[in-house]
């Protein structure tokens, strides 16, 4: 039981951090080129995150759907 409870909650962290990584992506990208959150992201490196993001959301998702 303690097993599911990890997976569950560790599943849960990547899919909140997935969540943050792609509105972010999303933030960045509509930017047009202005400094966001301090980092200057530019509209073709806006898409490194939002792919890293839509992996981790896709992770946690399955963690949480197979305990």
């Amino acid at each position: 039981m303690e097993k599911n409870n990890f997976r569950r909650s560790f599943g849960a962290g990547l899919a909140i951090l997935g969540a943050v990584v792609i509105l972010f992506a999303c933030v960045a990208f509509l930017s047009d080129g202005k400094p966001t959150l301090g980092l200057d992201v530019s509209r073709g490196e806006a898409a490194a995150p939002f792919i890293v993001g839509l992996i981790f959301f896709g992770a946690g998702i399955n963690l949480i759907n197979n305990s």
